[in-house]
Parts: C-alpha cells; sequence; structure tokens
C-alpha cells in the first residue's frame, strides 16, 4: 500500500466539483428528472462515458504523480486506483442483482426506474464518503482493524459461495414489513411520485418502499466493499475516487445488462472468490506482500472468466427485452 497521500485540498475540491456537475448534467440538461424508459443505447453510452472517464482520470493522476514524486511512486498509486476501481466495480456489479429483484417484486414500470436509482447513487455517495473516511480513520489509529476486515471479508466470500443460489424472499424483508406495519401506502404508483395527499392524509407510495430498499442495500453492498479497497490503499483520495467512479456508473449498468441479469449466474462465485482473496491478502500482509499487479490481473481474470464463462452456458438464452432506440 502506498505510504502517500495524494489528495491535495484542490485535488478533492475539482473531483467534487467534477461529481457535481456530472450529477447536474443529468439531472437538468439529459432529463434525469423526467420519467421515460433508459434504452440499451442510452445506457451503453453512459458505460463507455464513466469507463472512459475513470481511465482518463488514472492517466492525469500518474501525469501529475509522475511529476510530483516520480515514475515509480506514479506506476503504483495509479495502478492501485485501477485495482480499487475494477474491485468496487465488480462487487457493484452484485448490487444490480438485488436491483433487479427489488424492480420485480414492486413490478415497478421501465420508465420509473431511472429517477429512484439516481436518489440510490446520491445516497451510496454520501454513505460511502462517511464509510471511507471512518475506515480510515479506524486504520491509521488501529493498524490491526486491517485483519479484522480481512477475516470478515474471508467469512463474506464463503458466505457468498454457500449463498449463492438462494434467492431471498423479499415479503419477509424486516425493513419492508415495519415500513408496511408504520406507513399509509398505496395500492399503486403516482408517476415518480414517493408522496402524495388523500383528503389531507400523507400517503407514500410503492415508489418510496423501493427507494428506501435500493438505499438499504447500497448500505449493505458498502459495508462488504469498503473494507476490501483497503487491502489495496488506505490513502483517502484513492479510496473515495475509485468507490465513486464505480458507484457513477453502476446505475447505466444495470440498464444495460439487467434483462441479461440470469445469464451472469457464475458472477456471484467469482466475486467471492475476489473477496476470499482479498481477506486472505489483507490477513497476510505482514509476512506475504501481494505485489499490486497482481492483484489487479488476478482479479480481473477472476471477474473477466466468470462473465465468459457465464455467458458461454447461457449462450442459448436471449434477453427478452424490447429495444426502444
Amino acid at each position: 500500500m502506498s505510504p502517500l497521500n495524494v489528495g491535495e485540498p484542490w485535488m478533492w475540491a475539482a473531483f467534487i466539483a467534477f461529481i457535481i456537475a456530472m450529477l447536474a448534467l443529468d439531472l437538468f440538461v439529459l432529463g434525469g428528472r423526467k420519467a421515460h424508459r433508459v434504452s440499451t443505447r442510452e445506457a451503453l453510452s453512459w458505460v463507455i462515458a464513466w469507463s472512459g472517464l475513470a481511465l482518463t482520470f488514472a492517466a492525469l493522476l500518474w501525469w501529475y504523480l509522475h511529476g510530483q514524486f516520480g515514475a515509480q511512486d506514479a506506476q503504483r498509486i495509479t495502478l492501485e486506483f485501477l485495482t480499487g476501481y475494477l474491485i468496487e466495480q465488480s462487487l457493484s456489479i452484485d448490487n444490480m442483482f438485488v436491483f433487479v429483484m427489488i424492480f420485480g417484486y414492486f413490478a415497478v414500470p421501465p420508465s420509473l426506474q431511472r429517477r429512484v436509482l439516481l436518489y440510490g447513487v446520491l445516497g451510496a455517495i454520501v454513505m460511502r464518503a462517511c464509510m471511507i473516511f471512518a475506515g480510515v480513520w479506524l486504520v491509521s489509529q488501529f493498524a490491526w482493524v486491517l485483519y479484522v476486515f480481512g477475516a470478515f471479508l474471508i467469512l463474506t466470500g464463503i458466505k457468498m459461495l454457500v449463498f449463492a443460489e438462494h434467492k431471498p424472499d423479499l415479503a419477509k424483508n424486516p425493513l419492508l414489513r415495519w415500513l408496511r406495519r408504520h406507513l399509509r401506502i398505496t395500492d399503486r404508483f403516482h408517476g415518480q411520485r414517493f408522496f402524495v395527499r388523500r383528503n389531507g392524509v400523507r400517503w407514500a407510495t410503492p415508489m418510496f418502499l423501493v427507494m428506501v430498499l435500493i438505499e438499504a442495500s447500497d448500505l449493505v453492498f458498502a459495508i462488504d466493499s469498503i473494507p476490501a479497497i483497503f487491502a489495496v490503499t488506505t490513502d483517502p483520495f484513492i479510496v473515495f475516487t475509485s468507490n465513486i467512479f464505480a458507484i457513477m456508473g453502476l446505475r447505466a449498468l444495470y440498464f444495460l445488462l439487467a434483462d441479461m441479469a440470469e445469464r451472469f449466474h457464475l458472477l456471484k462465485y467469482g466475486l467471492a472468490i475476489v473477496l476470499v482473496f482479498i481477506g486472505t491478502k489483507m490477513s497476510l500482509m505482514p509476512w506475504f506482500h501481494v505485489p499490486i499487479q497482481w492483484s489487479l490481473a488476478l482479479v480481473a481474470s477472476i471477474i473477466l472468466g466468470s462473465v465468459l464463462l457465464s455467458l458461454f452456458l447461457t449462450q442459448d438464452k436471449t434477453p427478452a427485452r424490447e429495444e426502444d432506440r
């Protein structure tokens, strides 16, 4: 892990301003507030855009660090960013399966899904920021916390392997049951609205329940993914930027791959193996160091292999999506 904290105040300010500008562009220029069905072409464009922006950021980071610290540190820290981004992007894909389940359970029309996922992104950014800085502080004060993170990731990976084929029953979700007991909920959607008034009384719509469950799933996945990147770096700027790039690209990735989710049935096994590897790497750090290049290559190989094998084994299945290009 890099001993340098590369995030200067101006870098933090520039990156946060960039994210705010991109969210504003989505909301006020590209119609993010308006209900519409996201086409495959639109989703693919955003996936390419966010992937390209992440790679551009990595190139700029390398250029800046090369001038400040030299080629060796620039290469190492840039690889830490790319590895962290790949890990977070891969783990966020698992969140996509939960989104598919939630939207399917509530029968959310495709035209209404974009806005609630935007709120999910906003909530995830806030939660990740809080958890990242809490994690950085813990690691700086108590180095042994890394071994706790490592053990947690190993257990999480093993649990994911064991329950990879388990399909949770959303009707029995404790949070959803609590919301239904304590809120007045309408029996149908009212466009993108989360609340409506009936005879002067405020009612929650099913869209509000969807948003709460989306945010809750983001929190659960953050608990898994934040410790994972500390196996790569403890630099708060690298941890934060790699997480945010992964989160910002998740919504477009969902719209691109949601109808093909069942074809990626082996991806959960690949993610579980990645978690076990990362947890083991953290646990063995005092005795055995895995070079960052090896970590990046191994994680990429596991994820790519599980995706390709999944697609090969399900090549006779075709998604039933009706394109609206």
